[in-house]
């Protein structure tokens, strides 16, 4: 899962779009790229603490909902790249666009989110927004598929869901889970390096478009 497979595999991906609801929303992220010793690595975010912010303290890309004055989803992931993290994605390889996604159906029922690959070739330091993100960092695709780092995620909300989720840092802390997971587990699938095995019990909840099973 080098940049050069990656490079292969999305450009001849044709994305797939959402079912779109009436009224929708937009929203894009970014999946930026670099090379790494074991493979690529991706950027993630830990989201910073906010007490009436759904998403608080979650990984996730970097991302946020579109602006009037975006040209298109893929300026929106840019934008918000450099907002929260400081990376510059004008000049960066675009490597292609993943699905889209519909958001969480408990808070976002609305909100249509598209995802963007960047390959960044040249490091550059992070510049957190402190209101946005509290800690940014690389981490190997490869190491997604290590046994040890997948995990059942719980949330309190739903105490009876168990989310599939992987370790990327500290664990019950850096677990990426939700729809980052879904973006994750959607690339890996198109990059035809898929995770082996499902896990976690969230297929007796919802269906495959992410709604409350009845």
């Amino acid at each position: 899962m080098y940049i050069d497979h990656i490079r292969q595999k999305l450009t001849g991906h044709v994305p797939q779009p959402a079912e779109l609801v009436e009224d929708h929303e937009e929203a894009a992220v970014a999946v930026v790229l670099r090379d790494g010793p074991r493979s690529a690595e991706v950027l993630l975010i830990e989201r910073a603490i906010h007490e009436d912010d759904p998403w608080s303290g979650h990984m996730a890309f970097p991302g946020g909902r579109r602006e009037p004055a975006d040209e298109s989803m893929r300026t929106t992931a840019s934008r918000e790249t450099f907002e929260e993290v400081g990376l510059e994605l004008e000049s960066a390889e675009y490597l292609g666009q993943l699905d889209e996604l519909v958001g969480n159906r408990r808070v976002s029922p609305r909100l249509v989110v598209s995802a963007h690959a960047f390959h960044q070739p040249n490091d550059q330091e992070f510049v957190l927004d402190p209101a946005e993100v509290q800690q940014a960092f690389w981490f190997p695709l490869a190491g997604l598929h290590e046994a040890e780092r997948q995990v059942e995620h719980i949330v309190p909300e739903m105490p009876d869901v168990r989310f599939p989720g992987v370790v990327v840092g500290e664990p019950g802390r850096h677990v990426v889970w939700g729809l980052t997971f879904r973006f994750l587990d959607r690339m890996l699938q198109v990059l035809e390096h898929p995770f082996e095995s499902s896990w976690g019990n969230l297929s007796q909840f919802v269906d495959g478009a992410g709604n409350p099973r009845e």
